[in-house]
C-alpha cells in the first residue's frame, strides 16, 4: 500500500501552522517539543517537500506548500472526527461536541432561548460556539475549525449545504426627540435625509438593511460606524444618529433605559433569511438538520414565518 500521513502527523502541522511555535504546539498536542519535531520531519520525508521552514527556536514560517497542505489536513481531520461523530449519532442524535459558527447580529437574538432547549433535550450535546462575521465563519467551516454556521443571506455560498429557517426586516431606532420620532412610519427618503449610525465594514447586516432600504450610497448620510449593535443603539441614546436593527434585536437592546423610539420603515423589504450551512462531505448532516429544527421551534420574536406570519 501507498504509504499515507498519520492523522498524528497531520495534527502536529496544523498546531505548528496556527501557533507558529514548537514549544506551543507540543503543548497542545500533549507531547515533548522533539516528539513533534520529528512527527514534523516525518511527514516532510514522507511527502519529500518542506512544510516548515526553521528560521531560529522561536521563528517559524510555513513554506507556500506548507501553507497550502495546511488547509487539506485541517479538511481531512474535521472529516475525520465528523466521522467519529456520526458514528456515536448513529444511535443517539446530538451528543458528543458540535461547533457553531455564528454572525453577531444573530447569536445573542436567537440562541439564548435555543441553547436553554438543547440543554435539557441533549444533555449528551457539548455546543462550542464561535461568533465570527460572516466570511469568517465560512472560512472556519472550509478549513474544518468548525462543523456548521448559522449566517444570514444573500451571501455567497458557494457549495455548501444550506438550510434557510426564517426572514426577517429592519426597524429604524431614533433618538426620542428626533424630528421623524412623530411618525409612525419613516420612508426611503426620510432615511436618506438623516444622519445613519451603521455597522462597520464586513458586517452583512449593514449590507442587507441598506439594500432593504434602498440607499445606495451610505458613505453619504453615515455618520458612525459601530462593531455591534448595542453601541449602535447607545449611540442613537445619546443623540448622535439614527440606526437600523433586524426586528429581532428590538427586546434585547431597546430597553427602556435608553430616550430612544423604535418605528417601522414604510417600504420595507425583507432584509434578509437566516441560515444553517455545512459542508456537505460532513456526515452530520442529519444533527444539522436537529439543529435547524430546534432553532425553528424556538424563534425569538419578530421573524417572518412561511406565509407572511410574524411572530409575537
Amino acid at each position: 500500500m501507498r504509504p499515507l500521513p498519520t492523522l498524528r502527523q497531520l495534527r502536529y502541522l496544523v498546531t505548528v501552522a496556527e501557533t507558529l511555535h514548537f514549544g506551543k504546539a507540543a503543548d497542545l498536542c500533549f507531547v515533548t517539543q522533539s516528539t513533534l519535531s520529528a512527527g514534523i520531519q516525518e511527514l516532510e520525508t514522507l511527502l519529500g517537500i518542506t512544510l516548515i521552514e526553521r528560521q531560529s527556536r522561536r521563528k517559524v514560517v510555513l513554506t507556500p506548500l506548507g501553507n497550502e497542505l495546511v488547509e487539506r489536513a485541517r479538511a481531512i481531520l474535521a472529516d475525520t472526527e465528523a466521522l467519529v461523530d456520526a458514528a456515536q449519532a448513529g444511535a443517539h442524535p446530538l451528543v458528543g461536541d458540535l461547533r457553531l459558527g455564528v454572525i453577531p447580529t444573530i447569536g445573542p437574538y436567537v440562541l439564548p432561548k435555543v441553547l436553554s432547549v438543547a440543554r435539557r433535550s441533549y444533555p449528551d450535546l457539548k455546543l462550542y460556539l464561535r461568533e465570527e462575521q460572516t466570511a469568517r465563519v465560512l472560512d472556519d467551516l472550509a478549513a474544518g475549525r468548525i462543523d456548521c454556521g448559522l449566517i444570514a443571506l444573500p451571501f455567497e455560498t458557494g457549495d455548501l449545504m444550506v438550510r434557510e429557517l426564517w426572514r426577517e426586516d429592519v426597524v429604524a431606532v431614533l433618538p426620542a426627540d428626533h424630528p421623524l420620532a412623530s411618525q409612525r412610519t419613516l420612508s426611503d427618503a426620510d432615511l436618506a435625509a438623516t444622519e445613519l449610525l451603521m455597522l462597520e465594514d464586513g458586517h452583512c447586516l449593514r449590507d442587507h438593511a441598506l439594500q432593504a432600504c434602498a440607499l445606495r450610497k451610505p458613505k453619504d448620510n453615515e455618520a458612525f460606524q459601530a462593531t455591534s449593535l448595542g453601541t449602535l443603539v447607545q449611540m442613537v441614546g445619546s443623540g448622535l444618529g439614527v440606526t437600523l436593527i433586524p426586528r429581532t434585536a428590538i427586546n434585547v437592546e431597546v430597553n427602556n433605559d435608553l430616550p430612544v423610539v423604535v418605528r417601522d420603515l414604510s417600504n420595507s423589504r425583507v432584509a434578509r433569511s437566516l441560515a444553517m450551512v455545512w459542508r456537505p462531505v460532513n456526515p452530520r448532516g442529519r444533527d444539522f438538520d436537529l439543529l435547524a429544527d430546534m432553532i425553528m421551534a424556538n424563534p425569538p420574536s419578530g421573524i417572518l414565518l412561511s406565509g407572511g406570519k410574524r411572530t409575537a
